[in-house]
């Protein structure tokens, strides 16, 4: 999701859209710790949602 789209959105809904990638982070490092992985890269790219997420609830709450 692009920084502009999330910007549009309330906290809420991206505390909810946190929630949703860390739980998915979560299953994704158990499936490459039991070798059930498919795609390695999509680690990283949830990593960086989170991050892109946290970035602008910051920018929100100062």
């Amino acid at each position: 999701m692009k920084p502009i789209e999330l910007r549009q959105k309330n906290t809420d809904d991206l505390n909810n859209l946190l929630n949703e990638y860390k739980h998915e982070l979560f299953n994704l490092r158990i499936q490459k710790k039991t070798g059930q992985i498919e795609k390695v890269g999509r680690i990283h790219v949830v990593k960086r949602e989170i991050a892109r997420i946290l970035t602008i609830v910051n920018e929100k709450n100062s």
